[in-house]
């Protein structure tokens, strides 16, 4: 081996690590920005810039999700963005609807958003069923209820929820909205409440 192709060597193994390293910060950036996304995107002023979700904001300003003795507020993606990655992601290509809608003028007026609101209820509840209600259980879990705390009705209910297999959704939809008006047409399927 003569000298020359040594040198070749050398020059072509700093090239690859540079372009290792090169790639490496390239994607330790890509990362952080996409996780600066994802985060921007969770935040409610995020949720509620679009004028049709300022329905929803004045609704859930008049729950207890919002305004609590204990000063807890679960925010817009506490409830509708799963905290696992892939379900997240999931949540956010099927939010773009949201969006969309929002530029075609579909539910871009409080009227228009009313015609609506039985359609997009039902597929969050039908969402929340499916994932046996997993964002409401980051905060509620039956495990970790003091029933006795709670009103007989409640305390009842509770305990045959967990017998029966139910979740969070089958009894609390409109908690932190207001119940659409079923339509005469409505799917019985829809109907879980």
């Amino acid at each position: 081996m003569t000298g020359g192709s040594m040198g070749n060597n050398n020059t072509s193994r700093k090239k690859y690590i540079f372009i290792l390293i090169l790639v490496f910060v390239a994607g330790i950036i890509f990362t952080g920005l996409f996780n600066m996304g994802l985060s921007a995107t969770n935040e409610m002023d995020f949720c509620t810039s679009c004028h049709s979700m300022k329905v929803n904001l004045e609704e859930y300003k008049e729950t207890v999700h919002y305004t609590n003795i204990s000063g807890v507020r679960a925010t817009c993606s506490d409830c509708h963005v799963p905290k696992e990655f892939i379900p997240k992601m999931v949540a956010k290509v099927i939010a773009a609807k949201d969006v969309w809608h929002e530029i075609l003028g579909t539910i871009d007026t409080k009227e228009k958003y009313e015609q609506h609101r039985w359609d997009m209820a039902s597929r969050v509840w039908a969402k929340m069923k499916a994932s046996n209600s997993r964002e409401c259980r980051t905060c509620h879990d039956f495990d970790q209820m003091d029933l006795g705390e709670q009103s007989r009705m409640a305390r009842k209910r509770h305990s045959r929820a967990v017998d029966d297999g139910e979740t969070c959704i089958d009894c609390h939809k409109g908690i932190a909205h207001e119940l659409p008006d079923e339509p005469d047409d409505a799917a019985p399927a829809a109907d879980n409440s």
